[in-house]
């Protein structure tokens, strides 16, 4: 990148989570394959972000490339209203399959954030449809994250977010306590009683509950007891609320199970699911329903669901996620997974005995170390792009979430340098002699 790209970049684009006055450095990207970026200087990073959950099978996979050569020889995109497909047909049926046994009615979307959006209209239009005009709230865990535009926001905990400034414009949900029983600790009665009594008191105003199952991802990388999504989905069933599933993240296998609501054998009235469902390579997202919810949307008080993204259903977009899904399911990810669990308990979790550490946290393909001491952004995603890796911690939390195809090497060598940069006080904020 010459010195006038770099100016342009600074000064021109705004970046996520980024400030346009005060930007962090960014890296030129110029190339990826299988776990490794190649930036414009011609280094190489081991990548142990997978872009934010998205490439679990790695880059530029051939089989996916190869659908969306195939299918952008055909028709690149096309308008969804009035009008259908192969690819999505092939995509929803693919969808219909892997999904939790009972959910039926595919909505595509085309971003996580979206995804959710519609989950929220449709448990409102759902009570709307019959006639329960009091059931206009939701319920979420503090802690919890489901995406950045305006509805989803109002479901991510307003005391733990990087949304609090819009809070005066936002509806007011409810929230119950961050769900302490850890997800390896045993379960004592009792467990679930501040959730009790919370959907005890608001069930006749609650639309849905809203949860990011045994895994909170940006709230903090928590991994609770899978015995809170029983007692939930009782609750719901009980009181008559739809539970809604925010599996964007943790989908397609990334907790160890093909989706982290299996943990408690679950089906949740509306799924959501993107990042991992092209694979990576273009946005993607879904919510899915039982058939009962999407029937009663559409009864004839009010027959149409009334949203359409302009892409929804990118026949480029689809194809990429049915070549993805097939190498779902070919399984080969349920032992590549297993791998990354066993090479982080072996290498990861030891750190646990550094004074800089907090705590160690590992599920499925996922290894988080928890310091004790906010990260310096800036400082320890240049450590780590000089010392030939893309790890972008945030907060206290240093974490790992690898494609599935990573090798030994790299994830050793990932490791290594997350201890290494414990090392360096210029990493982190607020060191105390």
């Amino acid at each position: 990148m010459n010195i006038n790209e770099v100016n342009f970049d600074r000064y021109y684009i705004w970046h996520p989570y980024s400030s346009i006055t005060k930007p962090l450095k960014t890296y030129h990207v110029v190339s990826a394959k299988k776990c490794k970026l190649k930036l414009i200087n011609g280094k190489k990073l081991i990548d142990g972000m997978s872009s934010w959950w998205t490439v679990i099978h790695g880059y530029n996979h051939p089989k996916i490339n190869q659908a969306i050569i195939n299918q952008i020889k055909k028709v690149s995109h096309v308008m969804f209203g009035g009008i259908t497909h192969s690819p999505a047909i092939k995509l929803c049926k693919k969808i219909i399959k892997l999904t939790p046994k009972g959910l039926e009615c595919v909505f595509l979307s085309d971003s996580g954030s979206v995804s959710i959006e519609v989950a929220l209209k449709m448990a409102l239009h759902y009570w709307f449809s019959k006639n329960e005009r009091k059931k206009v709230k939701f319920l979420s865990l503090r802690g919890g994250y489901h995406g950045d535009t305006f509805g989803a926001l109002s479901v991510c905990d307003p005391k733990n977010s990087m949304h609090n400034i819009y809070q005066g414009y936002l509806p007011n949900q409810e929230f119950t306590n961050t769900f302490d029983r850890k997800f390896n600790e045993k379960w004592e009665s009792g467990d679930d009683l501040n959730l009790v009594k919370l959907i005890e008191k608001h069930h006749k105003k609650l639309a849905a509950v809203i949860i990011e199952p045994i895994v909170q991802g940006v709230g903090g990388m928590n991994f609770y007891h899978k015995q809170y999504l029983i007692s939930i989905k009782k609750l719901c069933k009980f009181y008559k609320i739809l539970l809604i599933v925010d599996e964007i993240a943790t989908g397609f296998g990334r907790t160890g199970k093909l989706f982290a609501c299996n943990y408690s054998k679950i089906t949740p009235d509306i799924l959501c699911i993107g990042k991992a469902l092209t694979g990576g390579a273009i946005t993607l997202a879904a919510t899915i329903t039982k058939r009962k919810v999407s029937e009663t949307i559409c009864n004839k008080k009010t027959p149409e669901f009334m949203h359409g993204p302009t892409f929804m259903a990118n026949p480029l977009s689809c194809a990429a996620s049915c070549a993805n899904l097939s190498l779902i399911e070919e399984g080969k990810w349920i032992q590549q997974v297993k791998f990354i669990y066993q090479e982080m308990c072996k290498y990861l979790y030891p750190l646990i005995e550094h004074s800089y550490v907090k705590d160690v946290r590992i599920l499925g393909a996922i290894g988080v170390v928890e310091t004790k001491f906010f990260v310096n952004l800036e400082n320890i995603q240049n450590w780590f792009v000089r010392h030939g890796a893309w790890i972008r911690p945030f907060r206290k939390l240093i974490y790992l979430i690898p494609p599935y195809i990573i090798s030994s090497y790299e994830l050793k060598f990932l490791i290594k340098l997350i201890s290494l940069s414990l090392n360096d006080d210029k990493n982190f904020l607020y060191i105390k002699n």
